[in-house]
């Protein structure tokens, strides 16, 4: 059916904001609203391709580096993945209970009240998000040139341009168009997986030529202090980041109830299964001190064996970062855009593309602050800093399920969760949590440090209801211009 033309009221002269399509003249009954456009393959391919980036093709060296031998490190990888599933399970009761988009945010706000949950979104939208999408799309940028200087290193003024250009083009494709964002999501996901699967089916090839000496004594070399084995684990659990994802975009997931457990456990163990074999793929012609000299893994395993092809693998690579990079911009954006719904960042983020059904300022948002970390030469430094912040966020979120048992045992839940999983789940993350500070004390106390800085941020710019009226007329005046110009509107309510 073709699209009905819409044509757009002025809320009043003096004002020239856009008012809301009239009823009878929007595509969707439901009004200006994100609408639930992501099927079960969008969720799929959203969680496979936020898990799968560039470390299992650049250097998987974190799990071998701390385990010491590869069979030890072929089940840290292993347990890394079931690890995930638990946490997923769990987050598939949360997903389904409390349908808001936002993921760890949202659960911590319902359970916890607005200050956990500012200081959680605060610190995503400061460091964590940006400075990530900025690293990965930096490595696609790298892998890019790469087969242009061979030989040599690549010019960093050339990484940055294409970099940015890559956030460039990604940042107007999710916010022109949802449906568009994710057949993008899609396809690069798909490019991933292909490449993996390539690695594969090449080490059963070389398995069956009979290279199989790294597995002759595959536990030669296994570290014997525990608290080494435990980084290990902590660096495979790292690998599969993105496995909430989905949750972050809920409200614009079809027949959530069903799809979100079925996305999540279809793609965890997808992942769980091609990171095992890829990891069993790279001992058959990669050797374990080459691994753990940093070489990138995937490229030296397709100079070895793909011969004048070689190149294709940085390709795959850059493909890789590439839909790393979609998903990431797609998923943040949403929790921007639920900050700003509920007041803890600038009204207009909460806003909703008149023409396009988009959270367009979100998306450009979350690009701009993007490109402006590619000018530090911080960004994983900062990264390192917070990097714990992650697990105390989803732990809590863990606690919010048990204490939401007791707090409120009549909410409904469409799928419930035995208890043994959740508290496993959560004595498991208290010790994540607890391990950066005996492994790198100094680095999680300025993280720490990083994260306190919200509170005066809160105190003044939330808590603080009685501000002088300047300031109420000045953001609001902010705000309108920015409407006008971005032709956006506040979300109408749904009725829950």
């Amino acid at each position: 059916m073709p699209k009905q033309k819409q044509s757009y009221d002025v809320v009043n002269d003096k004002d020239g904001i856009p008012a809301a399509p009239k009823p009878d003249e929007q595509s969707d009954s439901e009004g200006i609203s994100l609408k639930p456009k992501i099927t079960l393959l969008n969720g799929i391919t959203v969680i496979v391709g936020s898990i799968i980036g560039s470390g299992i093709f650049v250097s998987p060296k974190g799990v071998i580096e701390n385990c010491g031998s590869v069979g030890l490190s072929l089940i840290i990888w292993l347990l890394s993945g079931l690890y995930s599933m638990v946490g997923a399970h769990c987050y598939s009761e949360l997903g389904t209970a409390i349908v808001k988009s936002g993921a760890d945010y949202a659960y911590i706000f319902v359970t916890f009240g607005p200050v956990l949950a500012f200081l959680r979104i605060w610190v995503e939208c400061v460091v964590v998000r940006p400075c990530t999408l900025t690293i990965v799309a930096l490595t696609f940028a790298y892998y890019v040139i790469e087969p242009l200087f061979p030989d040599c290193s690549q010019p960093d003024d050339a990484v940055r341009i294409l970099a940015a250009l890559c956030i460039m083009v990604l940042t107007f494709v999710n916010a022109y168009d949802v449906k568009l964002s994710t057949r993008v999501q899609d396809l690069f996901t798909y490019a991933k997986v292909l490449a993996l699967i390539l690695i594969i089916i090449t080490g059963f090839v070389q398995l069956g030529r009979g290279q199989y000496e790294a597995f002759l004594n595959p536990f030669e070399h296994t570290e014997p202090d525990i608290g080494k084995i435990s980084l290990a684990f902590y660096s495979g659990l790292f690998a599969y980041n993105g496995w909430n994802y989905l949750n972050f975009v809920i409200e614009e997931l079809k027949d959530p109830y069903k799809n979100l457990p079925k996305a999540i456990w279809i793609s965890i163990t997808m992942v769980t299964v091609i990171y095992v074999l890829t990891n069993v793929a790279y001992f058959t012609t990669v050797e374990r001190k080459e691994i753990l000299g940093g070489a990138a893994v995937a490229v030296m395993f397709s100079k070895r064996l793909y011969s004048f092809m070689w190149w294709i693998m940085p390709i795959f690579v850059a493909l890789s970062t590439f839909g790393g990079v979609n998903g990431i911009l797609f998923t943040t954006s949403r929790l921007f855009y639920v900050g700003g719904r509920e007041g803890h960042m600038p009204q207009i983020l909460s806003m909703v593309s008149i023409q396009r059904l988009t959270p367009m300022p979100a998306v450009m948002f979350m690009g701009a602050l993007s490109m402006m970390y590619l000018f530090s030469s911080d960004i994983y430094a900062l990264i390192n800093y917070v990097g714990f912040a992650t697990w105390l966020s989803i732990g809590m979120s863990i606690v919010a399920l048990l204490v939401l048992r007791k707090t409120q045992p009549n909410l409904n839940r469409p799928i419930k969760v035995h208890l043994f999983w959740p508290i496993l789940y959560t004595l498991v993350t208290v010790y994540l949590v607890v391990l950066p500070l005996y492994a790198s004390p100094v680095e999680t106390g300025i993280g720490c440090l990083i994260i306190a800085t919200g509170i005066p941020v809160y105190i003044i710019f939330i808590a603080w209801k009685d501000k002088p009226k300047f300031i109420y007329r000045y953001m609001d005046a902010m705000t309108r211009t920015l409407q006008k110009f971005l032709m956006v509107v506040p979300e109408e309510k749904k009725e829950v």
